[in-house]
């Protein structure tokens, strides 16, 4: 059976209804000012903390194609400029994510950066500074960034190591966005409007990720991220027990280390 290409219209990237995000400070009027003044953006912040979601909330807000790319050691710039492909005998340029959001005028979101192989992030420079154009050679073309186009990427500093870390020509051409986890009484209220979850369960589940995230650095790499505490309060909404949510939602995901998983589940215990 033959397999059938199907490129994503920008269109298709829209996002129609609003998606719930609460302001934890002046991110989104830093974003704006930025957009527009034609500046690309870096989140930086530890996983699950809110960066995907407040790219999601701005491209609704600002009503534009949000193209979102999640960047890997595999990640070429043809993966994010085009390439030549074969169809039916001929030889045809398809673009990739980036040359499509660039002539939509959408916001292009490279998730993850540092993730990427740095010959390969080398092609989004001439689109992060007043240059605001696209080079495919491969395809003989200078692309110009309309004024509505956005670039955006993000990563975690806390995985950063000399060979994943964001360069210093890079970092320099971006307006910069610190995210972390929410205050407490913020992050209660995300998990009961996200999840439906009682308010006394979500006050245990922000107590329980505060304790683990005070293990970071002394066994675990991260602590539970409001992704996760998302995902044990829609567990427990669902009839799942807290102390078998939090294990399966939260502490089987921060770890693999018996000991580790032992002192966490006994933390949750503790609590409900």
């Amino acid at each position: 059976m033959q397999q059938v290409l199907r490129i994503l219209k920008p269109e298709e990237y829209f996002i129609e209804e609003e998606p719930y995000y609460e302001s934890v400070g002046d991110e989104i009027a830093v974003f704006e000012a930025a957009y527009r003044n034609g500046l690309p953006v870096l989140l930086k912040g530890p996983t699950g903390c809110g960066k995907t979601r407040f790219m999601e909330h701005m491209a609704w807000r600002l009503k534009r194609a949000l193209i979102t790319v999640s960047c890997h050691d595999d990640l070429t710039a043809s993966d994010l400029v085009g390439r030549f492909l074969v169809k039916g005998g001929e030889t045809i340029w398809v673009d990739g994510p980036l040359a499509r959001a660039v002539r939509a005028g959408g916001i292009c979101y490279l998730d993850e950066i540092v993730e990427a192989r740095k010959d390969t992030t080398v092609v989004i420079h001439p689109l992060a500074d007043d240059r605001r154009v696209l080079p495919m050679e491969k395809a003989g073309e200078l692309l110009a960034a309309p004024d509505d186009f956005c670039l955006a990427i993000s990563y975690n500093p806390g995985y950063q190591s000399v060979l994943k870390d964001l360069k210093q020509s890079t970092r320099q051409r971006f307006v910069a966005l610190e995210f972390d986890y929410p205050e407490a009484g913020l992050e209660q209220r995300i998990l009961e409007k996200e999840t439906g979850v009682a308010p006394e369960q979500a006050r245990r589940l922000v107590k329980f990720a505060h304790m683990t995230r005070n293990l970071k650095g002394q066994g675990l790499d991260e602590g539970a991220s409001t992704r996760l505490l998302v995902h044990a309060a829609k567990l427990i909404v669902s009839g799942v027990a807290p102390v078998t949510a939090c294990r399966s939602a939260i502490a089987q995901a921060l770890t693999d280390d018996a000991d580790m998983l032992a002192a966490v589940y006994e933390l949750s215990a503790s609590l409900f």
